[in-house]
């Protein structure tokens, strides 16, 4: 056994179990370890060892950090030997982005985005050469202390160890725009009055932002403790057949969050099967524990069924089965707990500690390198679904479907990832290839969006008129032209144009598409256009491009405000609109300043017409879909963010379940802070509590009211026990703050927000508040019904 005389003290420490043996010490212990370590006597020793167990491992501590020594020193900051060389390729770089722009085959906003880029990545690699050259360890060499403090978990990130010893890298100015020339030096070194300057901004911005922001986050904190406050565990079990589906979440192709943290310590609703054998791995109703998350994970299942609060049947609260494991205890929950307010903290407290944190790391500009194409990650075989793909003039394979996908199957054959394909991509394999891990799959330009030829033919412009719907536009720096469209609907010649390419024939008639459509290109404003008029093209040619606009700095500024948008359920600026329905894109007449874009179903019987939607797209929005395109109920017609309501009114309510959990886990991980998801299910299903009615049958409801989900279930069950016909409604999705106000006990809204508006409401409509969550009995002076209380409620219910 080789170990060290550290590891023996705490192994001494730890209570004997043979569940706890010597090699769960024996192994750098990090913060996060020494946490399971902690976490694996609590499981098996119970909580009385475990307090010792903590309270010794404390002692220890301080008596060994103290004869340490662990010290910060400036020789222990090392600055990596490449980092000029470094340094001098990428200045290179972007020299030759440089001359592209000045010869016209870039323009200055590509120009930038590749500059931008290039110093990113640059600086990505000098971290990763310094992180090397700090955490190399040899024997007779002082492990590096700052290393070790950092390493452990104690304080300090790379991104600030970057910053001291390998370059602080790229700024935002406050606007959130980026600096195009980056901080070379670090703190080490020393800045120039230069940097020193760029630098400031990002300083003094961080510290404006911490103050402000620590409001703002306890106000979130406040709205959601609010909306979740009534919602406790009623009893065991509510016996739904419902549930929801989850799998691994990825991102790019990575595993963000495997299915065995997804699930862990929650119920299973359906049987879990073996996908190759068959065989029952987990029964249904089983809280999943950690080995069973393991042997699901191996199994290699790729979905599994689960309990969530947001399908619980319980009327009042949730139930156990439905929540799951009380993540504080790691026991199923008990009933009275009041998950509410645990969720609503869990999601408030890292709000503050990522308001504080945005000035650490100063205005360093944490822009991610954007994704200009697809690497397999694991060793697969490939296979592509949607594949549409023409071979350009210069013999590469260019896709030309919008939902183009490459999925990555293993020797099993399970789907290991899967990745979008955007439209315009250069595909660098074929279905059914043999790919090892690294493998460029397709690339693509990140900047542009491109307008791609299907077949060959002589380009024709139509209502592409100089002056008024497209104008030349001279570079001032490089003196080279280029055609764009400009937004013709400000000009009284330009209403009714619709600036568009052709594609004609030799004989000069229409070309038709693959797909069946007529080849007319229509063009958004601010396309540049690559072809001229009356030019012969080759199929996969680019006729023209909509360049794209930089990404502003995402900062967990932009964190806190994008979940609070969230939770109250805002619409997004510029929108996406979504279609509603499976069908054929086609564009119908224009109408004033909107275009017309109509979503038309197959026939479905040979007397119905078919069922066709149309939208409105204001015209200066870019469509994402041409003429003939075959889209998806829930797929997007315009760019731009999804909006909830249009989510749940489409895809229903699991799918927006999906996405605002999936969205704010984001937010979060960018930061890296870890929040279980029920906790973001429990606010999301009290921001579902009503419904809103679409026939009011025999009820005395009347159509467009918003009931409560519960009254509404209750009020149906009668008329159908009576034989009489029940009411029809649809789910409503509300912000937190609408969610609080309307909530049925008056006394909880009063106390929150307009308490003059709610309480003469509840006075004029003569309501009754039956005291059934938190708030509502801490103000009145009750025994609040969560923990004893709950028991006490019972107790009295049974003597009733």
């Amino acid at each position: 056994l080789t170990t060290t005389p550290g590891r023996m003290m705490i192994a001494a420490l730890l209570p004997i179990h043979p569940m706890l043996p010597f090699s769960i010490i024996n192994r750098t212990l990090t913060k996060k370890l020494v946490s399971d370590v902690i976490d694996l006597v609590y499981r098996h020793c119970g909580q009385k060892e475990s307090v010792i167990f903590a309270d010794r491992l404390m002692g220890l501590g301080f008596k060994q950090a103290a004869k340490a020594g662990i010290s910060f020193g400036k020789d222990d900051m090392m600055i990596p030997e490449e980092k000029p060389a470094m340094i001098a390729k990428t200045k290179g770089e972007v020299k030759e982005f440089e001359q592209q722009y000045l010869d016209g085959l870039i323009t200055a906003g590509e120009r930038y985005n590749k500059v931008v880029d290039a110093w990113s990545r640059c600086t990505d690699t000098v971290a990763a050469a310094m992180m090397k050259e700090i955490s190399r360890q040899e024997v007779g060499r002082v492990t590096n202390s700052v290393w070790m403090m950092s390493h452990s978990g104690a304080r300090g990130s790379p991104a600030q160890m970057r910053q001291l010893a390998g370059m602080r890298g790229l700024m935002a100015k406050p606007s959130g725009e980026i600096i195009e020339q980056p901080i070379i030096a670090n703190f080490k070194e020393g800045l120039t009055v230069l940097e020193y300057f760029n630098s400031t901004h990002g300083a003094r911005k961080g510290l404006a932002d911490t103050a402000l922001k620590t409001a703002n986050s306890g106000y979130l904190t406040r709205r959601l403790v609010d909306v979740a406050q009534d919602c406790i565990i009623v009893n065991d079990d509510c016996g739904t057949e419902r549930g929801i589906t989850v799998r691994a979440v990825m991102d790019g192709g990575e595993v963000v969050s495997s299915l065995s943290e997804r699930i862990l310590g929650r119920t299973i609703q359906r049987d879990i099967l073996d996908p190759i054998s068959g065989d029952v791995i987990l029964p249904r109703n089983t809280l999943v524990e950690e080995a069973d998350a393991e042997a699901v994970e191996k199994a290699g299942v790729e979905e599994v069924f689960i309990r969530s609060v947001l399908t619980c049947d319980a009327r009042v609260g949730v139930c156990g089965h439905c929540y799951g494991r009380d993540l504080a205890r790691g026991t199923p929950v008990n009933v009275g707990e009041a998950v509410g307010v645990i969720a609503a903290q869990s999601i408030g407290e890292p709000g503050t500690q990522l308001t504080m944190r945005t000035f650490h790391i100063g205005g360093a500009a944490q822009r991610s390198a954007e994704t200009s194409g697809v690497e397999a990650n694991t060793d697969a075989t490939a296979r592509v679904i949607n594949l549409n793909i023409v071979t350009n003039s210069s013999g590469a394979p260019v896709v030309m479907s919008r939902n183009c996908e490459i999925l990555l199957f293993d020797a099993a054959g399970r789907e290991r990832a899967r990745f979008r394909v955007p439209y315009g991509a250069k595909m660098l394999m074929t279905e059914g290839d043999i790919v090892t891990r690294g493998t460029k799959l397709a690339e693509w330009d990140p900047f542009t969006l491109p307008i791609i030829t299907e077949r060959g033919g002589t380009v024709e412009y139509a209502d592409l008129i100089e002056g008024i719907t497209v104008i030349e536009r001279t570079d001032d720096v490089t003196g080279l032209s280029s055609k764009v469209v400009v937004d013709y609907k400000q000009s009284a010649k330009g209403a009714d144009l619709r600036p568009r390419l052709l594609l004609k024939d030799a004989k000069g008639e229409l070309l038709k598409r693959p797909t069946g459509g007529d080849a007319i290109y229509f063009l958004n404003p601010d396309t540049v256009l690559t072809v001229e008029n009356g030019v012969q093209v080759a199929a996969g040619d680019v006729m023209a491009r909509l360049p794209r606009e930089s990404s502003k700095t995402r900062d967990i500024t932009g964190g806190l405000p994008r979940v609070a948008e969230l939770f109250e359920a805002r619409r997004p600026k510029d929108a996406a609109i979504i279609s509603d329905i499976d069908g054929r894109v086609e564009f119908g007449k224009d109408y004033k300043a909107k275009r017309r874009v109509v979503v038309k179903a197959d026939q479905v019987g040979d007397d119905e017409p078919p069922v066709e939607r149309e939208y409105l797209v204001p015209k200066g929005k870019h469509v994402s879909v041409q003429e003939g395109d075959y889209v998806k109920a829930g797929d997007p017609l315009v760019d731009g963010p999804r909006v909830p309501h249009d989510i749940l009114r489409v895809l229903g309510v699991e799918a927006l379940a999906n996405y605002l959990v999936n969205e704010i886990q984001d937010v979060y991980r960018l930061q890296g802070v870890k929040i279980n998801d029920k906790h973001i299910e429990v606010i999301v299903r009290q921001m579902l509590q009503k419904v809103e009615i679409l026939d009011g049958g025999d009820t005395t409801y009347l159509v467009g009211e918003t009931v409560d989900r519960i009254e509404f279930e209750i009020e149906n069950e009668k008329r159908i026990n009576a034989k009489e016909r029940p009411a029809r409604a649809e789910p409503v999705l509300q912000g937190i703050t609408k969610a609080s106000l309307q909530t049925l006990s008056f006394i909880s809204a009063a106390s929150f927000q307009e308490t003059t508006r709610v309480l003469t409401e509840a006075a004029t409509a003569g309501k009754v508040d039956n005291l059934l969550g938190l708030k509502e009995n801490v103000i009145v002076g009750r025994l609040i019904p969560a923990g004893t209380g709950a028991v006490m409620n019972r107790l009295r219910a049974i003597a009733a």
